[in-house]
């Protein structure tokens, strides 16, 4: 009788949870039911629209690079040796002809005094050739007469001859020896000037690169030692401009810039140059491209990087469209869409309709561009003839579009 009773105990319970599982699943196909008819009344798609506008637009190139002196100069130093004394120092402004440095002349000294000692040498070897040369020439002219006389014979007469001759280009040696202790004087006394290091500009020291008693290497490649800017009132930015946005660039054309150190000051400025010669970084292809800075103030600094914007073309009281509508393209509605699928086909995953018509209609034109609006609740496109963009808005040189026309530029999810 105990095992009877346990028996019904578990039945009964056995049978509350069946109902209870029955229930759930009743309300989960009565909610379903609730959402497939409210699926089924609400089955267009909502839409976001934004408004055709009329005003000014203008197009801009945005470029990255940095701030350079219109003529920089790097100074250095043809001989090697120790640097004596050294005469400015960094951002010191300087003329043509200072002295910035000078270098150890004891050696360089010692070397024109050795040439102009061996230049007197030769050029007393000049007199002494040229006193052989008289002396030889006198005997040979007292031979001819002799010979002439028959008091000579002819072989003394040749001797006397040859005597003279060699003579004449003793003298010449001697005055060629002079002409090449000249040469070795004048290098020199020029390596001893070089050994002054002088501006060859007016201008500012940038860059000091040496010290007293350092060290010069001027063996394989001339050491730079200051680097000095002719003018830093007049500057030029040299920024990189992307190879899809070169072919609207030109020169002339006016342009604005910042720098990290006035993030909100613009600074004007105007391309003067567009280079042909391309460079390229990790596969990507830039040109170029140099502007004149106006820096009065001196605010600017060489190596400063910028962010330049030029302004590539401008365009007024135009008629304009947000890109997002150009863009945009409306969901394809499945055709003949079937009523008879009941509850269970809104529950059952469908397969994938075909998308081919969506294709079609988006290529079906590639040559001109659309947008959509909504009319009847149904989306219809309309050509229009895009023009210039700034990347938001976009130019529409001709379609039946007017201002205040709302365009569709997104679909809202879950049909709100």
């Amino acid at each position: 009788m105990q095992t009877l009773g346990l028996d019904l105990a578990s039945g009964h319970r056995k049978r509350q949870r069946r109902w209870l599982l029955l229930t759930l699943l009743l309300l989960a196909l009565a909610a379903a039911a609730i959402v497939w008819s409210l699926t089924r009344v609400n089955g267009s798609p909502a839409y976001k629209m934004q408004a055709v506008q009329r005003g000014d637009l203008t197009v801009t190139v945005t470029a990255t690079g940095n701030l350079e002196p219109t003529n920089q100069v790097e100074v250095g130093s043809e001989l090697s040796g120790i640097i004596r004394t050294v005469d400015v120092d960094y951002n010191d402004r300087v003329k043509v002809g200072q002295v910035l440095a000078q270098l150890d002349t004891d050696q360089l000294q010692a070397k024109v005094l050795q040439s102009k000692a061996g230049l007197e040498s030769v050029r007393a070897k000049v007199v002494e050739a040229q006193a052989t040369v008289a002396e030889t020439r006198l005997e040979f002219i007292r031979a001819r007469e002799l010979t002439r006389k028959e008091v000579m014979s002819q072989h003394e007469l040749d001797a006397s001859e040859a005597a003279f001759k060699r003579a004449q280009a003793e003298e010449a040696n001697a005055k060629a020896a002079v002409a090449e202790a000249q040469a070795t004087l004048d290098a020199n006394q020029t390596a001893l000037a070089k050994a002054v290091i002088h501006s060859p500009i007016h201008g500012i020291v940038l860059k000091r690169g040496v010290e007293p008693g350092q060290t010069v290497a001027a063996s394989f490649q001339t050491p730079v030692l200051f680097t000095l800017a002719e003018d830093l009132t007049q500057m030029e930015l040299h920024v990189d401009v992307d190879e899809a946005d070169v072919g609207q660039v030109r020169e002339g054309q006016a342009a604005t810039f910042t720098v990290d150190a006035y993030p909100d000051r613009l600074f004007p400025a105007r391309i003067t140059q567009v280079r042909y010669g391309s460079h390229e970084v990790d596969g990507v292809i830039t040109y170029e491209t140099v502007l004149n800075v106006d820096n009065s103030d001196l605010a600017l600094r060489p190596g400063m990087t910028a962010t330049a914007e030029t302004t590539v073309k401008h365009v007024q009281d135009a008629i304009l469209v947000p890109n997002a509508a150009l863009r945009f393209t409306p969901p394809v509605q499945p055709e003949g869409k079937s009523s008879d699928g009941g509850l269970l086909s809104a529950l059952l995953p469908r397969p994938p309709h075909s998308r081919s018509q969506s294709r079609e209609a988006a290529t079906a034109d590639q040559t001109q561009s659309r947008v959509w609006v909504l009319r009847d609740s149904q989306a219809v496109s309309i050509p229009v003839t895009a023009g210039a963009t700034d990347g938001v808005m976009t130019e529409v040189i001709d379609g039946p579009i007017e201002p205040g026309m709302a365009l569709l530029v997104d679909t809202v999810s879950g049909g709100r």
